[in-house]
């Protein structure tokens, strides 16, 4: 069961900060001089961490060179290790990584992220948040007598990512940070913290999970990672919660709806919303009318058709994991502010699975829709699919989960198939994931796209 994101004001304690012994040196942000998300010189796109990645895999910078720059990758397969065994451990403090987004400092750079509502583009945020996952998992697993990393290490998924934080200033510097805090034998999790300078001082904003996996230099098949070396008691807790969440995830995906039946109490919830919406005139199960205060969940729907261009590649040349996430969230955020009639704000992101890579050139279909509401909430669902230019098969190949939470209370959603209530237990599902009801109203707070 997920904490609430109130609660997570106090994520620091899954996330090893410099105080903790981390890094070494002076712990005054100024003077620890970390990465910059953006160069100074081109402030409008390239940032400096995919330039990094696309330095560590060889990745090409134009997309005439893109074949040439795989060919290349294949001669990397013989640093692959055959065993986990034939790799060195790494520690925690190996991977960490801090990440500076001076939004203060270059008014220029705030543009990419400003809200008309002066407020920061949260769908930026998540672009930013899966580059800096990659890149420190590709500290973890770096090998030295290789000058490029043979792996591809991809985003598999987003386990979580809740927010702890009233208002984010479009103003003030931003600070990422984060490290390798579980290792499987292909996968690895990695803990991501993001804070802004008020002050003297960054406070804590944000806190993130994803799982990542390594594939080979072709991204064909999986790829051994570097175990873990654990350091500390508070480590151990740390690669205990690790495995904890693949317990969770894995018994989270056993009692799927898609795969079994709701239990009995679902089916009882089920059964008396069918009852409420039962029209009493006519004595029929085919009669249905809204109760009070009320949408039917076929109603509550947004679409929209992307192209997607050379412009948006991942540095193995298939669309941007970050990208999709800003073009699910964006499109959610619609949802539920057209839903509720007021500017919604995002509570949590969960259990964001990427099911198969998106190719450049591809159509991609985005379907957005309400599943579940509760007092000021909504739970809004998002499915992505593809498909070629050439072919009308559709593929799917994300499903994002986000919670909104609205200035005012929202209609009930009531679903009209067995289709439609089947989403509507899984919403209500990772709606309760998220442990007590989120309590953020006190202050202007207002995460939008």
């Amino acid at each position: 069961m997920r904490r609430a994101a109130l609660r997570l004001c106090t994520f620091n304690k899954g996330l090893l900060i410099p105080g903790r012994g981390l890094t070494q040196g002076s712990q005054d942000p100024k003077e620890q001089g970390p990465l910059h998300i953006h160069e100074a010189s081109s402030p409008i796109h390239v940032n400096h961490v995919r330039v990094k990645l696309r330095e560590i895999v060889g990745a090409s910078t134009n997309w005439r060179d893109h074949v040439k720059a795989v060919e290349e990758r294949k001669l990397l397969h013989s640093f692959l290790a055959k065993s986990q065994k034939g790799l060195p451990p790494r520690r925690m403090k190996d991977s960490y990584t801090e990440v500076l987004l001076p939004l203060g400092g270059q008014p220029e750079l705030r543009e990419k992220y400003l809200t008309v509502q002066n407020t920061v583009r949260f769908g930026r945020i998540l672009e930013d948040l899966d580059s800096l996952g990659v890149l420190i998992c590709y500290k973890h697993s770096k090998i030295q007598a290789a000058q490029r990393s043979p792996l591809s290490i991809v985003t598999a998924l987003v386990d979580k990512i809740d927010m702890c934080k009233k208002s984010i200033s479009p103003e003030q510097d931003i600070k990422f940070s984060g490290h390798v805090s579980w290792v499987g034998k292909t996968s690895m999790e990695v803990k991501m913290q993001m804070l802004q300078l008020h002050g003297d001082e960054y406070t804590p904003v944000l806190g993130a999970t994803f799982v990542m996996v390594a594939r080979d230099s072709e991204n064909k098949g999986p790829a051994f990672v570097n175990p873990l070396l654990i350091e500390s008691p508070e480590e151990e807790e740390l690669f205990a919660q690790g495995e904890l969440n693949k317990g969770r995830r894995i018994a989270f995906s056993s009692t799927s709806l898609l795969k079994v039946a709701p239990s009995a109490e679902e089916r009882t919830t089920i059964h008396e919303m069918f009852l409420n919406t039962l029209d009493s005139k006519t004595i029929s199960f085919r009669s249905r009318v809204l109760p009070p205060n009320a949408v039917w969940m076929e109603d509550s729907k947004l679409k929209s058709l992307l192209v997607c261009h050379p412009q948006e590649r991942n540095i193995f040349n298939r669309i941007f994991g970050g990208f999709l996430m800003r073009k699910a969230y964006e499109l959610a955020w619609a949802t539920a502010c057209s839903f509720g009639g007021s500017r919604p704000f995002v509570v949590a992101v969960d259990d964001i699975m990427f099911q198969k890579p998106v190719e450049v050139g591809s159509l991609l279909f985005l379907s957005s829709q309400v599943c579940f509401t509760q007092d000021n909430y909504i739970q809004v669902r998002v499915h992505s699919e593809v498909a070629s230019l050439q072919s009308k098969e559709h593929t799917t190949t994300n499903v994002f989960h986000f919670t909104f939470m609205s200035e005012k209370e929202v209609p009930l959603v009531f679903p009209k198939t067995y289709g439609e209530s089947m989403l509507y237990l899984d919403g209500k599902r990772h709606f309760n994931s998220m442990g007590a009801p989120v309590n953020l109203m006190t202050k202007n707070y207002l995460v939008e796209p």
